[in-house]
Order: structure tokens, then sequence, then C-alpha cells
């Protein structure tokens, strides 16, 4: 161990460095059980920042006998290049330059075998040389690309080799050079290799057409292809560039997937002068008569995909990025007569390619049925409000087809010249579509079971693409929609499709066209749609495959409002079985009920407060009679959407509901505020009884409850919470007393304790309670005033005061959230209270969240959501602050424009006027 020690030390300075020692150390680094690797590794870890060790890096490239100390050489090398290029003497650059470019040559120009061994090393020093070139050219080294070009034609392994580089610059000056190089360097390295690509295209040109080498042949177009995006249009339109690679490499299976690759970026082009128009049909036509050769638009290529190559399952991708490149940029340039037929046949080989059970190029794929769908939608003459309509561009060629068939306005339709392509894609759509929400199942931080359903993933996305698309396709031929449908259900019913899945799909695509049809049309398809279901449903046998089949109605008919509202008797079917379905013990189907009926509810609440034909009183009124028993079976996170869902119907104030909402809400709260007066009692007697952990867990059950209410009820909900309001508030307090005294006795570790963290818990629920009450609040049942003046003031005393003297670990951050709310919903009403809300959260809230900028993430985004909310609400409340805390906003909103966190910081950028607005006398006194 202290030979080795010794050996690392003599490494590091510079008159004892030995490319042997270095040799020993990188061995010791790269071998996991060498009992020296630790210090190996530090050792070279402290060799990159010795200075001037880079002058040592050609040493170690030549003698080094360990390949890795070689690509160490080269690391140390590139980093005095990346760091320290512009202050080397010129000479000390020249050298460097003529070195790496002569290693290269070296290496690229002898045996070719010795090439295929150093392929890593040597790609490794082109990038080098670009790194070299970034800072040197052009002006230095303004005959880099004619060296390059003229050195090309000496050797096809040299060629090879300067074809990686020029596809290396090409990608560090067009692609990545936006963070690594300013703007006017960038500016000059384009100009200058838009200057010279002549002599390299010259170059790509004479290998294309006269090598016979594969791997030159195969750099030489992927290089293109990374020029083909900036070169001068002249390079692509007035060459046989095009024919070349159509008719001489995409025949042939080892060049297909680069020739492709240039065609895409040719075909993507868009914006182009018209004159151009006839090259892309030119193009387009050509290039299908050479993909017949491969296989046709009948070919069900699922099986190729699945048991083909590689390469075979690379070419389908990219020959979906083609095509739906090329329909995204040049649709209406083929839609002549004399391209009609290949504009179809190139449909179709979307279609078949969008069959491929393979996410990804799905997705590709839909890109263009999406801008299809849209654009022929958009074509079609629009009735809008009273006699008016708008004219959408007709195509440009005035297509006499299906007998001259027209739309509206009078001109020729395009939707007929697709025809025979839009049933397949609507087939495909149908048996694609993505699911429309995911609901994650997780645990709270009491153990509690909650749903939470993620709004912004790829599938919802998919989903909502898909859906626009299928809600176009639907209107462009609703019956032709309606037909595929109604038969792929027909095949579950029959069990000749039947599966999980494909129920699933059928179901969401569905559902996603709900409004697409007619009135009258989308009823009778309904009506099909849910019999057929129902009788599914009798007819399977298990309990899972009739919960799926359950879970599918519900989602359908929650998909439906327009039929709903118009049909009570079926509405008032629906709710029902969706009660039924809630005492199915099956797993998911309770919370797929709960969720139904809460989106009906939403949907349709009118028609469950106000009274309907041949009924006695309202549907709700019914309901909270007989909750008790619905909701007996439920969970409670279920419970708490089901009491979500009336809250909902209770929302609704219009002048047809006539029922007495208060009194209603009254009955609908009947049993959490019976259990809630119970607990009270108790506590009563035994304050003990309110920190007894089954008791803090029915606490916290009866708040969310309230909360969910809260949140669906709007300010009706200011009568419910009369009823315990100050109730609670005193559990608020008794809480914050026990938390307090188990901090001083045990110290920051007790706020980890099941019981601290349980009545935290309870806490929280009561602030999210208060935030969600001031949210919603409004006349006529609570004006921003009578709420200021009668709920404001008792809540500042327990929850101001327990904020303050917590430790930071023990504070809530729903605390600022509140005060946030309090002061952006009730303004004016509350500007002689933010000074006392100010003086208890302010300087706690600072010495938290200053002393680093990732501690307490949540308490700063609220803290300035805070500061933020009394800016713009109720300003002249700062001028009464002492002018301490004055001084203090200042230098938080400064210090918050600072912070890494995006968010933070432009949260706080409109805050920022305060610091001209304070009177900077008071500030810097």
């Amino acid at each position: 161990m202290t030979d080795f020690a010794a050996l690392t030390q003599s490494l590091l300075q510079p008159e004892t460095f030995d490319v042997t020692a270095l040799d020993r150390v990188v061995t010791a680094a790269y071998s996991s059980g060498d009992p020296h690797q630790a210090l190996a590794n530090q050792t070279l870890m402290q060799l990159q920042e010795v200075d001037g060790l880079w002058t040592k890096a050609d040493a170690i490239i030549e003698q080094a006998q360990n390949a890795q100390a070689r690509f160490f050489g080269l690391q140390v090398l590139d980093n005095a290049i990346q760091t320290r290029w512009k202050i080397l003497p010129s000479e000390q650059r020249e050298g460097i330059r003529n070195y790496v470019v002569g290693k290269i040559i070296h290496m690229s120009s002898g045996d070719e075998s010795v090439l295929q061994k150093e392929r890593v090393f040597v790609g490794k020093l082109n990038l080098t040389l670009v790194e070299i070139l970034k800072q040197e050219w052009p002006h230095n080294w303004p005959n880099f690309i004619t060296d390059l070009v003229g050195s090309s034609k000496t050797s096809e392994v040299l060629c090879e080799n300067n074809m990686q580089i020029l596809k290396l610059l090409s990608e560090e000056v067009f692609d990545f050079s936006r963070d690594q190089m300013v703007t006017e360097k960038v500016k000059r390295m384009k100009e200058s290799l838009n200057g010279e690509f002549a002599q390299v295209y010259q170059l790509c040109e004479f290998v294309l057409e006269h090598s016979q080498r594969p791997s030159l042949l195969r750099v030489t177009l992927q290089t293109l292809q990374r020029f083909l995006t900036w070169i001068p249009l002249g390079f692509i339109f007035q060459t046989n560039l095009i024919d070349t690679l159509v008719h001489k490499f995409l025949p042939v299976q080892v060049f297909r997937n680069d020739a492709l690759d240039c065609l895409t970026e040719i075909g993507s082009l868009r914006d182009l002068d018209p004159t151009y128009d006839p090259r892309f049909r030119s193009l387009f036509t050509s290039f299908l008569t050479r993909l017949a050769d491969i296989f046709s638009p009948e070919t069900d290529l699922q099986p190729a995909y699945e048991n083909g190559t590689e390469q075979d399952c690379e070419f389908l991708q990219k020959l979906a990025l083609f095509l739906s490149g090329f329909f995204q940029a040049h649709l209406r340039v083929l839609e002549v007569p004399e391209t009609h037929q290949a504009l179809i046949a190139g449909l179709l080989y979307l279609v078949r390619i969008s069959e491929i059970k393979e996410t990804e190029i799905f997705r590709i794929c839909l890109e263009a049925w999406y801008m299809l769908a849209e654009d022929l939608y958009k074509s079609e003459q629009i009735p809008h409000h009273g006699n008016m309509t708008r004219s959408m561009p007709a195509s440009p060629m005035g297509l006499q087809l299906n007998g001259g068939a027209t739309n509206n306005g009078g001109t020729q339709s395009r939707k007929f010249l697709y025809a025979p392509v839009l049933n397949g894609i609507r087939q495909v759509m149908i048996t694609n579509m993505a699911k429309p929400e995911e609901v994650l199942i997780v645990e709270d931080e009491n153990g509690d079971i909650v749903r939470e359903t993620t709004k912004d993933t790829d599938v919802i996305a998919q989903y909502k693409t898909m859906r626009d698309a299928l809600v176009y396709l639907t209107h462009l031929n609703p019956e032709d929609t309606e037909t595929i449908m109604l038969s792929r259900l027909a095949a579950q019913v029959d069990g000749s499709a039947w599966s999980w899945n494909n129920l699933n799909t059928l179901c969401w695509a569905i559902g996603s066209i709900s409004g697409a049809m007619a009135e009258d049309e989308e009823k009778r398809f309904l009506v099909t749609v849910i019999k057929d279901l129902l009788g599914l449903c009798e007819m399977k046998r298990g309990k899972d495959n009739k919960a799926v089949v359950a879970s599918n109605i519900m989602y359908v008919v929650g998909q439906y409002p327009r039929f709903l509202k118009a049909h009570w008797k079926f509405l008032k079917t629906v709710a029902n079985k969706q009660f039924e379905f809630m005492h199915e013990t099956h797993p998911g189907v309770q919370d797929m009920a709960c969720d139904t009926f809460l989106k009906i509810t939403i949907k349709c609440k009118r028609k469950f407060v106000t009274l309907q034909p041949d009924e006695s009183v309202p549907f709700v009124v019914e309901l909270v009679d007989s909750l008790g028993s619905i909701v007996s079976d439920l969970e409670p996170h279920q419970i708490q959407s089901v009491y979500e869902s009336v809250g909902t119907m209770l929302s609704d104030k219009g002048p047809s509901v006539t029922i007495d909402r208060k009194a209603v809400l009254a009955k609908l709260m009947e049993q959490p505020n019976q259990t809630w007066r119970m607990i009270m009692e108790h506590a009563a007697k035994n304050v003990e009884t309110l920190v007894e952990p089954n008791t803090i867990k029915e606490i916290v059950k009866i708040l969310k409850t309230n909360n969910r209410v809260c949140g669906a009820a709007g300010s009706l909900f200011t009568h419910q919470l009369q009823t315990f309001f100050l109730d609670m508030l005193n559990v608020y307090k008794v809480y914050s007393e026990r938390i307090s005294a188990a901090v001083a006795q045990q110290g920051a570790i007790a706020t980890q304790m099941s019981l601290v963290r349980l009545m935290r818990s309870a806490k929280k629920e009561v602030l999210r309670l208060l935030i969600v009450f001031i949210d919603t609040s409004g006349p006529p049942e609570a004006e921003p005033k009578a709420v200021a003046e009668g709920f404001i003031p008792p809540v500042l005393d327990p929850i101001l005061g327990d904020y303050k003297r917590n430790i930071a670990g023990a504070r809530d951050p729903e605390v600022l959230k509140l005060f946030a709310v309090v002061v952006e919903k009730l303004r004016n009403n509350v500007v002689n209270d933010v000074p006392r809300i100010m003086e208890a959260v302010f300087e706690v809230t600072l010495e938290m969240i200053t002393k680093n900028f990732e501690d307490f993430p949540e308490h700063r985004i609220r803290f300035f959501e805070f500061l933020k909310a009394i800016n713009e609400h109720c300003f002249p409340a700062l001028f009464s602050i002492p002018p301490e805390h004055q001084k203090l906003v200042v230098h938080s909103i400064v210090w918050a424009m600072k912070h890494t966190e995006r968010n933070i910081s432009d949260t706080v950028s409109p805050v920022g006027r305060v610091v001209c607005d304070i009177d900077f006398a008071v500030l810097f006194v």
C-alpha cells in the first residue's frame, strides 16, 4: 500500500510524472477487485486538476499501454481545449491542432484492421477535433473544409472517417450549438459551412456514385441526412440526389434505413415556394413505386414486425416518420388528379403501419391522422349561430369526386377524396383507443387509502389527441363510425372477439365521441350500446368478467350527459344502478360506481334538485333520506366521494331550484354531525379522549367529508360550518398544545412519533377545510365582509399562535396557504388583520427558508404566494407593519428572485414592484 501511495504521489508532481506509473494507476482504478481501486480513482480525479498536465497528453496517448489510460490522456486534452484554449499561446494551439489532425490521419490511413480495433478511440479523437474547430474555424482555419475534402480523395478509409467528422461538425453547429457557443460565433460557422458546402456535396455525390464500400456509403448517407435540414434547396432539387436515394439506395436493404432518413428530411421540408410542388409529387410517386417492390398496401405488417430483424422494425418506424411527415407538410400538394391514386396508396400504407402494436410507431402515425381529420373537418362548411356559415378553403384543384358531391357551400368536398381510407383510419383509432385517465390508489400520511387521478401523462395526452381526431372523423361520417363501433360491440357479444382489453378500448372510443352525432342519432346509438352491454353483462359468467362489463357500462353512460339530461327516467335508472354497484365488493367496482355517480352529478346536477315528471319530490331529497343504506358497504374515501356528489347537486341555485337547500344540506350532514357531537360530549367530560388514535382518525374522516362537501356545495356550506366551527378550532388548539408539549419534552424527534403525526394530520385537515371554505365563499350565503367579521377573528389566535411558537419542523405550510387565500378572497375586508398575520408568520418562516435553497420547499412557495397576495390585494397593509418588517419584505423578495427554483422566482416577479412602491426613506433609515 505504501509503495502504491508513493506511486500516486509521484504522478501528482509534474517533474516526476511517468506514463508507466499512470498505466498502473489506471489499471487499478478499472479493476473491481484491486485493493488500491479507491486510491487510484481519487488520484485520477486529482490529476485532472494538475496545472499543465495537458502538455503531457501526447506522451500519454502515444506511450500508454492501457487503453483507458490513452482515453484519460485524450480527456485531459479535451478539458484544456474547452477551458484554456483562448489563453494558450498561438504556437501551442497550432501544435495541439496539428497533433490531433496528424493522429487522426495516421490512424485512418493505415491498416484497416487497426482502424477497426481503434474505432472508439478514433471517434473520441474526432470529437476532440470538432472541439478545436468550434474554437478555430473559420477565422483561424479557413481552409479546413478544403483540406478535409482533399484528403478524403486519397483513401476510402480516411474518407469514411472524414465523413464522421463532417457529421459531427454539422450536429455541433446546427443542433447542439445553442448552449455551447455565442450567437455570433454560431452565425459565422453556419455561413462558412453553407458557403463551402458545394465542396462537401461534390464529395458526397462522388462517393455515392462511385464507391463500392458499404460502410463508407452508409456514413455518407448519414452525414448527408444531417445536412439536409439546412443546405440550399438547389442541392436537393436541382441535382440527381432524390433519384439516387430512391432508385439506388432505397431498394438495397443494407442502405434502406439511411436512405429513408434522408428522404424523411426532404419530405418534411415545408413552407417552400409552390414551384417545388411538382418535385414533391415526383418524389412521392417514385418512392411509392419502390416501396411497392418491398411490400404492398394490403400486407399485414404485425407478423413482419414481430418476427423481423431489428433493421426491419427500424425500417417500419422510419417509414412511419416519412409518410407522417410528408402528409403533414404536403397533403394539399398531392390532391391533384395525377397523384390521387398515389395519395390514397400512401395513406393505406400508413394505415397498415398504424395497425402494428407498438406505441411509438402508433404515436407517429397519430400525428398524421389528427392533422388529416382536423383539416378535412375544417374544410367542410360549418354552420354557425343563426343562418351564418363559415366556408373553409376547399380542395385547390376542384376534383370531381363522388359524382361531384359538394359541401354545404356548394364547393367540392375534400372528404370524398379520402373516402377509401377514412374507414381504415376509424378502425385503427377505435382499436387502439388510449385510456382516458389513470387512477392510482395510494396511502396518505395516516395510512388511509385515497385515490389520485393523474392528469398529465403521455397516455392522457394521447387519449386527448385520439378523442379529438375521432370526433372530427365522426362529424365527417357518423354512420361509418357508428357501424364500426356496433359491429365491434356485436363481436364482443357473440364472443368472437371477446377480451377485456378489446371491450375497454371499444368503450373508451364510444365514450370519446359524445356530442359528435346529431341528438337523435346519438340517442339511437347509445340505446343500442347500453342494451348490448347490459345483455353482455347478464350473459357473462364469473365476477371478473361481469365487473369489467359493468365498469364499461358506467363509463359509457357517464360520457353522454346530453342524453341523460334529455331522458330523466334513464338518468334515474343509471343513478340507482350506481347505488347497486356500490354494494358490489368485487375490486374496483365500488370505486368506479362512485366516480361515475360524481361525474353524472357534475354534468346533470339540476335534474337531481328539481322536480321531475312523475316524481313526488326531487331526487336529492330521496337520496339523502336513504344515504345511510347506500354507503353502508363503502370505504371512507368512497363515502366522501358520494357526499361530494350530493354537495355538487346542492351547489345549483338556479331559479328553477325550489327545494330548501339549507335543510337538505343539514339532512345530508346529519350522520357526520352526530358523530362529531358524540366526540365533543366525551371530550367535555375528559379531554384525553380527543388524543386517542381512533378518535383522531374519526375526526380526520369527518373533516375530510366536510371538506369534500364544502368544495362541491360552495357558499351554501356556511350553514354547516357554523354548527361546529368553534369546536373545530378548540380541537385544533388542543392538538397544537399537545404537539408543543411533546416537542418540548422530546425535541424535534417528537414530530416523527405516530401520535404526533396523527394530531398533525387532523390539524392539516382543519386548515384545508378553512382554505376550501374561504376559497369557495361568496354571495349570498357567505359575503366577504360577513366571512371576514364572523370567521376570521376566531381563527387568528389558535392558528397564528401555534405557528409562531412551534419549532420549524412542526409548522404546517397550510397555514401560509390559508392566509394567502384569506387575503386573496377577502381583500380590503381583512386589511387591518394583515399586520397581525405577518407579525406571526413572517420572521419565523423567513428564518426557515433563507438558510439554503432546499429545505422546506412547500413553505417556500406558500410564503411567497402569501406575499404576492398581500401585494396584489392588501398593499396598504404593508405600510402598517413595523419598518424592520418592511425592510425584510424587500430583502426577501430580492432573495427569492435569485432562487434556483423557477416557480418561486416566477411567483415573486410581479411582487418586485413593492420595492419601488414602499417608501425607501422608511426602509433604509
